[in-house]
């Protein structure tokens, strides 16, 4: 008899919904992008375009998953009474397994800089130019490879040992340490001379920088930040009771992956103010710009390691569900099989990363369209599959859900405010999001 995957608690599955939606983008890339499109005007547009766009797109997963309580390429099937709408559930499965391939490549390169780190506080090795070090470990395939091998080893040791004993476990351990790591951060970086200039730089309002560009990545950055569109948080709310309450979850969800984001600048634009050092985002920011700053403090190397430990627990909550949902596709969610799936699906994806970890190195001059293995991989989910599927999502729920159900999910519907909330979900998710996410996508190509 299959032995059926389950949260142990509320509090297990809301942790490990936002360590699955606080990635590296809300890390290294939303802080920088925050500052360069007026500061607080930006945080206003991202928070407005969160309750409308991504709160609403979280609760139809968290609905879906649910209501239907099998595996992600199952699901659509089974709610729409139509086979054909698994295409969905594959959609997000296909989009999972690519985004691991590369995702672990970065996982691998933190692991990495954490041995620099180590090395450099027990003073067993010194450097001097963090630029030209980036571009040496990067082209590396051995160091790559064997890094992004562990990376992925450490997501395979976790999701075998199941949702409540591996996933929740790790998520209760490291999202708690991460909030930790981030307020001793921004206590350090605000203790700092010039830091609150950098503060002004991050949350002043100013609607003159906000550019169109930025516009459309808040837009984009509602459903993005939240890991909507490829079944994720559909597949943790699988595993939930009929007791929680699916909109309180929501919330709490929505509100830690908003606190990341703007904790993340808090501790990082007063430190780069304090120094001068002007900013900048992605993975110069973390291997070639922090470094600097914090080579610049009094126990830097010491902070600068807490730092690369909370970028690392912020790439396996978000990674681990990525395993998850295939090795939960393949299995129908049965425990019994969860270990020998995690470590068949953890060695293709390692395989098929192969290329993305050789892009700066062996492989660095096999372009498509102009862009390396890695960023075609990374465009591919990015710009196509996880717009695509949160459009499915949207389009799904509004028109095909049966909405009795869904109200029943919600527990919405029977008060008049309920109601009116049930009604403006619906016709948020009918009309308001599937134009809103064609946009984004549309101008992606203009």
């Amino acid at each position: 008899m299959s032995e059926k995957s389950q949260w142990g608690s509320k509090i297990g599955f809301i942790l490990a919904s936002a360590g699955s939606a606080i990635g590296l983008g809300a890390v290294w890339k939303f802080p920088y992008m925050t500052a360069a499109n007026g500061g607080g005007s930006f945080l206003l547009v991202f928070l407005i375009a969160t309750l409308l766009i991504g709160f609403p797109l979280l609760l139809a997963e968290f609905t879906l998953g649910r209501a239907a309580g099998v595996s992600a390429i199952k699901t659509f099937g089974k709610l729409g009474g139509r086979r054909l709408y698994d295409g969905i559930g594959w959609i997000g499965a296909f989009a999972l397994f690519i985004l691991l391939s590369f995702y672990s490549v970065i996982g691998g390169w933190i692991l990495i800089y954490l041995g620099v780190a180590l090395g450099e506080l027990f003073q067993l090795l010194s450097v001097s130019d963090y630029t030209q070090l980036f571009g040496e470990i990067i082209s590396n395939p051995w160091l790559v490879l064997g890094a992004q091998a562990i990376f992925i080893l450490l997501n395979v040791l976790i999701v075998s040992k199941g949702v409540e004993q591996g996933i929740e476990k790790a998520s209760k351990f490291m999202m708690p340490l991460l909030f930790i790591i981030f307020l001793v951060m921004i206590g350090r970086s605000l203790t700092l001379p010039g830091a609150w200039e950098g503060v002004a730089y991050f949350l002043k309002p100013d609607f003159s920088k906000m550019t169109s560009e930025g516009l459309l990545y808040a837009l984009g950055q509602s459903f993005f930040a939240l890991s909507l569109g490829v079944t994720a948080m559909l597949t943790y709310a699988s595993y939930l009771d009929k007791d929680t309450d699916l909109v309180q979850s929501g919330i709490s969800v929505v509100f830690m992956n908003i606190a990341v984001s703007i904790m993340a600048g808090l501790a990082i634009f007063p430190a780069m103010s304090a120094f001068q050092i002007p900013s900048t985002s992605g993975p110069g920011l973390l291997f070639v710009v922090l470094p600097q700053v914090f080579d610049k403090m009094p126990f830097g190397t010491l902070f600068y390691l807490l730092f690369l430990l909370l970028f690392l627990f912020a790439t396996i909550t978000s990674s681990v569900v990525m395993l998850e949902i295939n090795v939960g596709n393949v299995t129908n969610q049965d425990n019994k099989k969860r270990a020998k799936w995690s470590q068949i699906i953890g060695l293709l994806t390692f395989v098929f990363g192969i290329p993305s970890a050789l892009s700066y190195g062996v492989l660095s001059k096999w372009t498509l369209f102009g862009k390396s293995f890695f960023d075609c991989m990374d465009f591919l989910v990015s710009n196509l599959l996880m717009p695509f599927g949160a459009l499915c999502l949207s389009l799904f729920t509004g028109y095909l859900f049966d909405q009795v159900l869904a109200q029943e999910e919600l527990k919405v519907g029977e008060e008049k405010t309920k109601s009116f909330f049930f009604k403006l979900w619906i016709f948020l998710l009918r009309f308001v999001i599937p134009i809103v996410i064609l946009i984004v996508f549309i101008t992606q190509f203009i």
